[in-house]
């Protein structure tokens, strides 16, 4: 019994000195903290959404009341909910950077790892949409009605399935029920897949800057990182707490502020910010679809990286072109947004074709510039 308790207590005490004392590159930058950034997001996600649930009603007929409820009378009920609807942004915010450092700097490398965070990536991104469909305004109700209506793309099934999903033949209240229920689940198995990605991150080490693998130029987590860490993570705080007391709504549709209405269409259904980008290469292709198949490669063409890029050197610090190639990706993908917020007319509909194949055409040119730079560099 006491050796048992011995071995478990020297298990704890490993565990804790190898996340402490884990080795890491003396060199990594500030791009590295947006991990810890994306965990406290994480966590200020997962406390303020089972705060919200208590007093939320998954119901057609009282979903868009329980808001005002929560907003206009429980105690401290607006900042939940703000910091619950702005922190998505901020957690989407940070994950598209990570993603961007991920490509810049080579860490799809480690393939795993990237695996693993593309998966939690995709699984962000249902649960966000699913969250979108509860507060019941008239962007929820027609955003939930038009992503849904794209499995009708698919042969044969397409309808079967939107009607599977629905619970009927339109949005109605098992649909909002069975959202609720998947918002509220899905958040524990991202947790689930964050540890994984943790556990696979420190069996492989940290990426650095320059790409190089070496086991002298290292330095243990705490102090040195753990501090950078925390200072981040009280910026990033700040940072949310003034756009929650000054602009709460920045990112809002006004819209949302409206009851879901069936019988009225808004202008113009646009996702939430952070799917704008995929919204546009979604409407840049004439045919369904090819619209559904190019809005899922949008993100599924990452998992391509770790295979395609064979390259000698990790970060884009060797390869100036490359360098070049990702900030052209960038840019196309703020224009992206920038023309999934526009109405469908032209020139928006012609300029976000173009944007689509830039955005495609970057997974294409980039493994053909590092083999070629690889040779030239011989």
């Amino acid at each position: 019994m006491k050796k048992s308790f011995m071995k478990k207590e020297n298990m704890l005490m490993l565990m804790k000195e190898s996340i402490l004392d884990l080795p890491t590159p003396s060199n990594i930058s500030s791009w590295w903290n947006l991990g810890v950034i994306l965990g406290m997001c994480l966590v200020t996600q997962l406390i303020s959404g089972i705060m919200l649930a208590m007093h939320y009603s998954a119901s057609t007929e009282l979903a868009f009341n329980s808001i005002n409820h929560i907003m206009r009378d429980v105690n401290q009920g607006w900042i939940i909910r703000l910091m619950h609807s702005n922190g998505a942004s901020m957690l989407f915010m940070c994950m598209y950077m990570h993603t961007g450092r991920g490509i810049y700097y080579g860490s799809y490398k480690y393939t795993k790892t990237w695996m693993v965070g593309l998966l939690l990536m995709l699984t962000m991104m249902a649960t966000a949409f699913l969250g979108y469909v509860l507060p019941w305004g008239q962007m929820s109700f027609w955003g939930a009605t038009v992503i849904t209506n794209l499995m009708s793309a698919i042969p044969y099934m397409g309808q079967e399935m939107v009607n599977w999903i629905w619970g009927g033949f339109s949005v109605n209240n098992s649909t909002l029920t069975r959202f609720f229920t998947l918002h509220f689940m899905l958040p524990f198995i991202i947790m689930a897949l964050t540890m994984i990605h943790l556990m696979m991150l420190h069996l492989t080490g940290s990426s650095n800057p320059i790409g190089m693998k070496s086991d002298m130029d290292k330095i243990p987590f705490n102090p040195f990182l753990m501090i950078k860490d925390i200072m981040f993570i009280v910026m990033t705080m700040i940072i949310l707490m003034t756009i929650i007391m000054l602009q709460p709504y920045m990112l809002s549709d006004p819209d949302n502020f409206i009851k879901a209405n069936p019988m009225v269409t808004p202008i113009h259904i646009q996702p939430e910010w952070y799917f704008l980008f995929a919204y546009a290469i979604l409407r840049s292709v004439p045919n369904k679809l090819g619209g559904v198949t190019a809005l899922l490669m949008s993100i599924l063409i990452l998992l391509t990286l770790p295979f395609s890029i064979k390259s000698k050197f990790k970060g884009k610090e060797f390869y100036p072109i490359s360098q070049m190639n990702f900030w052209t990706l960038v840019s196309t993908v703020i224009l992206l947004t920038w023309i999934g917020m526009k109405p469908v007319e032209q020139p928006f509909i012609s300029l976000g074709e173009k944007l689509t194949k830039m955005y495609f055409i970057y997974f294409i040119s980039e493994p053909m510039l590092s083999k070629t730079w690889d040779y030239l560099m011989k």
